[in-house]
């Protein structure tokens, strides 16, 4: 059967009946009268050749044929209007869906958002934050912001800048410490990249002591458990500049090492769309001003 032979009124009427099961319900959704819904999907009925509802004494049922119509219209009606929703003003929205590294987004994303808004108002920002684990295609992301080496297999990346890893403590505990050698007497918090540890000690001539107790997957739990005494975790002092100037948490040693840096990445078999254009442009531009 031809589309153009089926009324969108009529299929809109049916939508809205099956949710509510009553045509009084849906009239009232649709700002018409309970008569003009009734008669609507008798229209997409004869149309249709079928029975979409059984008429009971006190409401509605969904036939066969109206159970599985009722999804596939209630889709595609959602996937129009929030097509709609993105003009105004004559302008098209685009949608920018972006994943990024959890600690990056709240030690350095967060604060700049509101300008990326006012210089890209037409761009509606979708944010996923992850704990550096991400597949590009599988969830749908139009780029990344990962930490690491810049190679990822299949992708594009752009560095943004290093964030050199310290430790990081509660101030009560940063009273104990004098010398890099009393952590060795400490409880250190590890992520689930072993070798940070090992690399900071030997930063600093010292050979690293064996690690047993907690491990993170996400930088911002690690961070939490330093504020709340649990023990010293090597983070990057950059993403958490907020808590050192409010005092949760001190930096005992200046010592740090460089293990990675932040990329903004993207798969190389993925379009470049203007909205992913402009927010790297702009993410550019933020990332070497706030280096300087």
């Amino acid at each position: 059967m031809s589309l153009s032979l089926l009324p969108l009124n009529a299929l809109r009427a049916f939508e809205v009946s099956a949710r509510h099961l009553s045509f009084t319900r849906a009239g009232l959704e649709l700002r018409v009268t309970q008569a003009a819904v009734s008669q609507q999907v008798k229209t997409l009925e004869k149309i249709l050749g079928v029975a979409l509802f059984r008429r009971l004494p006190r409401g509605l049922a969904l036939t066969e044929e109206g159970e599985a119509l009722l999804p596939v219209l209630t889709d595609a009606f959602r996937r129009i209007g929030g097509t709609l929703e993105r003009f105004g003003n004559g302008r098209m929205r685009e949608v920018l869906t972006v994943g990024a590294v959890g600690t990056f987004v709240t030690g350095w994303l967060l604060p700049r958002l509101p300008d990326f808004r006012a210089a890209h108002p037409f761009i509606d920002l979708r944010l996923m934050t992850n704990n550096n684990r991400v597949d590009l295609a599988g969830e749908g992301l139009d780029c990344a912001i990962r930490f690491g080496d810049g190679a990822w297999h299949g992708t594009e990346a752009t560095r943004l800048f290093a964030a050199p890893l310290s430790p990081l403590c509660a101030p009560a505990l940063a009273r104990r410490l004098q010398h890099p050698a009393d952590l060795t007497r400490e409880t250190l918090l590890r992520s689930y990249r072993p070798e940070e540890w090992e690399r900071w000690f030997t930063a600093v001539d010292l050979s690293a002591p064996s690690i047993h107790g907690y491990v993170f997957d996400s930088s911002l739990t690690m961070a939490e458990a330093a504020v709340q005494g649990i023990g010293i975790a090597l983070l990057p002092a950059r993403m958490f500049e907020h808590d050192l100037r409010q005092g949760r948490l001190e930096r005992p040693f200046a010592a740090e090492v460089t293990l990675g840096e932040y990329w903004l990445t993207r798969l190389k078999s993925r379009p470049e769309t203007p909205a992913m254009g402009a927010f790297h442009d702009w993410l550019l531009a933020e990332a070497d001003a706030s280096s300087n």
